[in-house]
């Protein structure tokens, strides 16, 4: 499935790229969400009987997935992969590939490995930086093993609400990307010929003391506005000021409020491997996943 229903929502690699780029070197500061985020995708590994040789991180970011696959699973090469030099100059940093290969740059839709090489693909919080999500998934199912396992986590719709909300009183630009439903990343996931996928939704709220703590943030951990239909220009003090009068409404004992809705996701490679025994608890089978009607402040 492509997010690209309508071109202003489609995002641009270049404008992705430059971002985390810039927020490479002080990203884990601030990557406080980030880091909750990949402790729970770890710890959902523990109800899967897995033994990988090769494992890759795809979206590694800072290289701390990659650190912590490789103390799971002794003795297994683990491979990072991001879109982003500066974040993989950050990766290094690491030190785990010493005892594996060196970190990868390179498109998640485009992956530089060979069919059926890696055991398990696990991926913190990439999925929604990716304009094509079919694509990504149809790389994923190619380089994994049969019986492989790809463990994942993603943003979903309810993300950023209060802010899509605020932005949408000021202007009709696009601000805050377009993230998909969890019914529509199971669909993505049967397609591309995954089979017993398992998703689950957890909800995240951070707060401020202000819309430009918030702004900092999002800005300090790379997630810049990288969509087509983006304002090309700078944010005037008079549209911030309307943008502030709009959150207002969303604050709560003091504070204002910014949303997260996590997808997590399991789904196996087809066929079997005598290394791996697909034993993952199953949260929500996507064949019981309803589309859920949402209405934002």
């Amino acid at each position: 499935m492509s997010r690209d229903t309508d071109s202003g929502y489609r995002l641009e690699h270049t404008a992705i790229r430059r971002a985390f780029d810039k927020a490479s070197q002080d990203y884990d500061a601030s990557a406080v969400l980030q880091t909750e985020v990949r402790r729970k995708l770890l710890e959902r590994l523990e109800v899967a009987n897995l033994r990988p040789q090769v494992a890759l991180d795809a979206g590694c970011g800072t290289g701390h997935g990659a650190r912590d696959l490789l103390r799971r699973y002794r003795g297994c090469h683990v491979m990072a992969l991001d879109l982003s030099e500066g974040m993989l100059a950050q990766a290094r940093r690491q030190r785990y590939w010493l005892k594996s290969p060196a970190p990868i740059c390179a498109d998640a839709a485009c992956l530089p490995l060979r069919k059926h090489s890696v055991d398990l693909l696990f991926s913190n919080l990439m999925l929604q930086w990716c304009n094509d999500l079919d694509a990504v998934f149809r790389e994923f199912h190619r380089v994994l093993r049969p019986g492989g396992l790809l463990s994942f986590s993603t943003f979903g719709p309810d993300t950023l609400a209060e802010l899509r909300s605020a932005w949408t009183s000021v202007d009709g630009y696009v601000h805050v990307s377009r993230f998909l439903d969890m019914h529509d990343i199971g669909d993505a996931l049967v397609r591309a010929g995954f089979a017993e996928p398992v998703l689950d939704v957890d909800h995240f709220c951070l707060t401020y003391a202000t819309l430009r703590d918030l702004m900092g943030d999002l800005k300090a951990i790379g997630a810049s506005n990288a969509a087509a239909g983006r304002n090309r220009g700078l944010t005037g003090r008079g549209r911030f000021r309307s943008l502030e009068s709009a959150y207002e409404t969303h604050r709560r004992d003091d504070r204002l409020p910014a949303t997260y809705e996590v997808v997590y996701g399991q789904a196996w490679g087809t066929g079997t491997s005598h290394r791996i025994s697909n034993t993952v608890e199953a949260s929500v089978p996507v064949t019981e996943i309803g589309r859920r009607d949402r209405e934002h402040d």
